[in-house]
């Protein structure tokens, strides 16, 4: 005999692992197929639409409300004029609306990404369905080389 110790060797059939594999299903059908997966998708992507929708909202009142608190309280500002133009108007031309404009663009932007997100997370690479078992449970044999 000889003393080199036996050396372990793994003997499986090359179609094995193809067969425990579980059939991997995209995003996209769960979503078309309307299963709770795909509501879990689109769940997202409408809550974060939302968040967007409600905090551009929240902007826009601060914005028109600040104005009009400003108006109020200016009780000679109707009276003013700058360079042959009233002051409200002014405040409005160049005020209001230049803001209205950059959260009009935020939005776009905001809202842009948050779809570039989705389709993101959509086109990954998904998980299969049931993930084959453990390598534990796998049987190797001692296989002697002689």
């Amino acid at each position: 005999m000889t003393s080199e110790p036996l050396r372990r060797v793994r003997i499986t059939h090359p179609r094995t692992e193809a067969a425990r594999r579980a059939p991997i299903r995209p995003a996209s059908r769960e979503i078309e197929e309307q299963t709770a997966l795909g509501e879990v998708y689109m769940g997202s992507l409408i809550r974060s639409q939302r968040r967007l929708g409600v905090i551009v909202c929240g902007l826009v009142a601060a914005l028109l409300g600040g104005i009009a608190v400003f108006g109020a309280l200016a009780t000679n500002l109707d009276r003013m004029h700058l360079f042959g133009l009233p002051v409200p108007w002014l405040v409005l031309a160049i005020g209001i609306y230049p803001l209205l404009i950059a959260i009009a663009i935020y939005t776009v932007r905001q809202a842009e990404r948050n779809e570039r997100g989705f389709i993101e997370l959509v086109r990954r690479p998904n998980q299969p369905i049931d993930p084959a078992p453990p390598t534990s449970e796998r049987h190797d044999r001692d296989v002697s080389l002689s």
